[in-house]
């Protein structure tokens, strides 16, 4: 590590610049962020389902599926038992509680989403702390001026760790992310945890050990393989540069340990329960790793960039800015946990937004970095870049709303139409309330940078999150009941189960072909449908599409059949679902 030097230093600021950011506007643009969306609505399509499937799964299934993800008799590999296990229990202790307002499933519903809160509490608490134990350090301490008025470092470290925590939430492809029932948001806390347990490590290295310990077991127990071994990687990387954190090496045994036996505790009881779905887990986990593809590297490229606005370009911008300091905490701990989830979804066969994420809380601590590197007059043009951005975005969303009340612009309402079909729009006006408060508070937001021109530093990054803030706030109120008819199958559900019911005979099995894990998912949580793999049941719920039936590629083929029912959601052009009863040849 070059030795620090106030004349080598990138960081250029005044103390006026780390002036402190008020609390309460810290508590209630986290409140609106995490409570917008979560609760009074259905569960989405695919991983937030499928969560919800394990969940109740593991409350009413067989012993094993309290061990081995499952949806009801179906193994469920691609996660571990964390969210499952954490998901279940908060169910069964606050179903009783909501029943008494709405109805069992609904209860079972909302229980379901209170662990997204302690998850989301996990990451922007290990966020603001890890990040603020850095900023304190001497190595990104700013350049001392000739007649004084550089910050504090307790200034400096706290403004940099609001920086990184408002620009987390700003952060837009976890936006909806941590408002699943899925593995998502645990495995960004735990990775989140992880980042912390190490920096803390540098001044209390028992404490840390044993955080880094809990987060090594708890991200094998979140995400499996896929999303526990970049987080091992960057922990094994992260003490290798310098003296003051290989100093610390001697710790990470107790870590290893600790983490060792969670695992442990899970893993013997699985594998004597069901060795073959165990073995199933580790298989699932280690074959999805393979050699890259030119079409996977190019999804990686062309959808990540989306993923991580607007942090990638501040991240990229601190690396080149600090380059000369790369052995140092603040830098080389970010730069390690961000850059082995990168390499790893490379090698990943079916690479998305849950392995995605494990980058966002890195980069916006990278990008937190930048801020003191950069000029006066840049950082007042990203100001004014994320107050026409997301001006423009809010006005759009209440345009589409607009257009999907009134029919006007024709454009846009016919669009909307098609995306929406069948859907009969209405007004709620507590949503429509509510929308309109978050609107007003962004014009207020707006006027405050314009009038009062504020020095503070982190006056961008309020702007950022605000506005990205606002503009979810406005999708979950004046979009949720839309949003709920296009991305539910509570409705098809119902007419399924209404139709085994008619056509079903005594002691009479009911198979699944070609039957995806989302809606196996949503059949089970909506009524409890849980289709066999035995290939001798007569009735079988097939899963097709309009495309494939008009081109003659049916799944049984030219097997004799009976079509008893057909049903899809009507938004849905590339699903269809039938009961079929098939006969003997």
């Amino acid at each position: 590590m070059a030795p620090h030097h106030p004349r080598s230093t990138p960081a250029r600021l005044t103390a006026p610049a780390t002036a402190k950011l008020p609390r309460l506007y810290l508590l209630l643009l986290g409140i609106i962020y995490i409570f917008a969306g979560l609760f009074f609505r259905e569960p989405w399509k695919t991983d937030d389902i499928v969560g919800l499937a394990t969940m109740l799964t593991a409350l009413n299934g067989p012993d094993q599926a309290a061990w081995l993800p499952q949806i009801g008799s179906f193994a469920h590999a691609q996660d571990g038992p964390l969210a499952m296990w954490v998901g279940a229990a908060f169910i069964s202790v606050f179903t009783p509680i909501f029943t008494l307002f709405t109805q069992t499933l609904d209860a079972q519903i909302i229980a379901s989403r209170l662990p997204n809160l302690l998850w989301f509490g996990l990451m922007v608490g290990a966020v603001w702390y890890a990040t603020y134990l850095l900023g304190r350090r001497p190595e990104p301490q700013p350049l001392r001026l000739p007649f004084g008025g550089e910050p504090t470092e307790r200034d400096y470290g706290r403004m940099i760790a609001d920086a990184s925590l408002l620009l987390i939430l700003a952060t837009a492809g976890i936006m909806w992310r941590m408002h699943e029932t899925s593995e998502v948001p645990v495995i960004i806390a735990v990775q989140a945890v992880a980042f912390y347990s190490i920096v803390r490590m540098l001044d209390r290295p028992l404490s840390g050990a044993i955080t880094l310990g809990l987060a090594i077991g708890a991200a094998l127990l979140a995400r499996g393989w896929i999303g526990a071994l970049p987080i091992y990687l960057a922990i094994a990387t992260a003490f290798l540069p310098t003296a003051a954190l290989r100093a610390r090496l001697k710790w990470v045994g107790l870590s290893v340990l600790i983490g060792t036996l969670l695992c442990l505790a899970w893993w013997i009881p699985a594998q004597s329960l069901n060795p073959y779905w165990a073995q199933y887990w580790w298989l699932w986990n280690i074959e999805s790793f393979t050699f890259p593809s030119w079409r996977e590297v190019f999804s990686i490229f062309r959808d990540l960039p989306w993923f991580l606005w607007p942090t990638w370009p501040f991240a990229l911008m601190a690396l080149w800015q600090w380059r000369s300091w790369l052995r140092a905490p603040h830098v080389w701990l970010p730069l390690m946990f961000a850059l082995w989830p990168f390499i790893t979804m490379l090698f990943l066969a079916d690479s998305f937004e849950p392995e995605y994420s494990l980058m966002a809380v890195p980069f916006a601590v990278m990008a937190a970095f930048a801020l003191p590197t950069l000029r006066r007059g840049m950082v007042n043009s990203l100001d004014w870049f994320a107050v026409m951005c997301f001006s423009l975005t809010i006005a759009t969303v209440w345009l589409g709303w607009v257009a999907l009340q009134a029919g006007w612009p024709e454009q846009i309402s016919d669009n909307i139409a098609r995306q929406t079909e069948g859907y009969d729009a209405y007004v709620s006006w507590p949503a429509v309330t509510i929308a309109l408060a978050g609107t007003v508070a962004w014009l207020v937001l707006v006027r405050w940078r314009v009038l009062h021109r504020p020095a503070a530093l982190w006056r961008g990054t309020v702007l950022s999150a605000g506005g990205i803030v606002t503009t979810w706030l406005l999708l979950v109120t004046l979009w949720m009941p839309a949003l709920d008819y296009v991305r539910s199958y509570r409705d098809v559900s119902n007419s399924l189960s209404q139709a085994i019911e008619t056509h079903q005979r005594d002691n009479e099995c009911v198979q699944a072909i070609d039957l995806g894990v989302g809606q196996r998912a949503a059949f089970y949580v909506f009524n409890g449908l849980d289709p066999t793999s035995n290939r001798n049941c007569a009735l079988a719920i097939i899963q097709t599409s309009p495309q494939a039936l008009d081109a003659g590629m049916h799944p049984l083929g030219n097997m004799n059949v009976t079509l008893l029912w057909e049903g899809k959601r009507r938004p849905e052009r590339r699903e269809l679902f039938q009961l079929v009863r098939i006969h003997a040849q």
